[in-house]
């Protein structure tokens, strides 16, 4: 019997950097948090124990914290694709850098109505995320595949959602409703069909990161649901039309479960106004929604 190594990567996992930027008087923060994985010649490394190709993880830490001094503030994206090509032309047995970077969001405090220049509180509502992957193989050129997205976003409606016809068996107790409280905690990320990293890298990232939360949230409000599976697809639909260089979404939304508590037995009839909120078990819907005309709308990242 043949052992044999099959893929594998390392790289420094979670660092966090705030990178503050001083413009007359007016400061602004980029919280975030880092992780680097290099993919490449490991062979004798992880057969033998030469660290000949092995770039210390302490290193590439060092180097997370270097990058952010040296250049101004850039979007997640784009200091994810700053790195990446770092490391890629540094380290010319890398085949592959991968960087994943969450933001976490301040908002200025108001004082008297008016912004704090220098002044902030976290915003605690949900995380930015963005995913860099730059290849390269032998007589190629470097390719980028860049992701957004959002998680953490919680969003609950009150009417206009439903569940009705669906197969019942021996064990189904759950009644048909058509009138339920819909909730759900997004994590939804979009890939844009670009390859080109000096394209990528002149992108307003943070308006397309605005509109496509404001579509989900807009989505979701105004969809009338006949199941989350439904609005799921709506609401990826929505995003890539309105932003057509987005190739493919996927989401993973968890039904946050709201029940009518049986108020019978004290005498008084629940009119769809007293729940109970129930954290788990809970159902867990998830897809990927595709732009089909554009390149590589199905690729997938190998999941670690």
């Amino acid at each position: 019997m043949k052992i044999e190594l099959g893929e594998n990567r390392y790289g420094k996992a979670e660092n966090r950097v705030v990178r503050i930027t001083r413009e007359q008087g007016t400061h602004h923060i980029l919280d975030l948090n880092v992780s680097v994985q290099l993919s490449g010649d490991f062979d004798d490394t992880h057969l033998n124990g030469s660290n000949a190709k092995v770039l210390p993880t302490d290193t590439q830490k060092n180097t997370v914290f270097a990058l952010a001094q040296k250049f101004p503030a850039m979007e997640p994206e784009v200091f994810g694709l700053t790195l990446c090509e770092h490391f890629l032309d540094t380290q010319h047995h890398l085949t592959r850098v991968e960087v994943r970077l969450e933001q976490y969001l301040w908002d200025r405090i108001l004082v008297d109505g008016k912004p704090h220049p220098r002044a902030f509180q976290k915003n605690s509502t949900f995380t930015r995320t963005a995913r860099v992957v730059i290849d390269r193989t032998i007589g190629k050129s470097k390719e980028a595949y860049v992701t957004s997205g959002v998680e953490d976003l919680v969003i609950l409606k009150t009417s206009d959602s439903e569940f009705t016809g669906f197969i019942k068996d021996h064990y189904t107790t759950l009644p048909e409703t058509t009138d339920r409280i819909m909730a759900t905690q997004v994590t939804a990320k979009w890939r844009y069909d670009s390859h080109d990293v000096q394209a990528l890298k002149r992108k307003d990232f943070a308006k397309s990161f605005k509109q496509a939360t404001n579509k989900i949230l807009a989505t979701f409000a105004d969809h009338y649901s006949l199941s989350l599976q439904q609005t799921l697809f709506e609401m990826g639909k929505e995003l890539i039309t309105q932003q057509p260089d987005i190739c493919s979404v996927r989401m993973s939304l968890p039904n946050k479960h709201h029940f009518l508590v049986d108020l019978s037995p004290f005498g008084q009839e629940n009119r769809n106004e007293v729940y109970i909120a129930a954290d788990r078990p809970y159902g867990l819907i998830e897809a990927v929604v595709n732009h089909d005309d554009a390149p590589d709308a199905n690729f997938i990242w190998p999941t670690w």
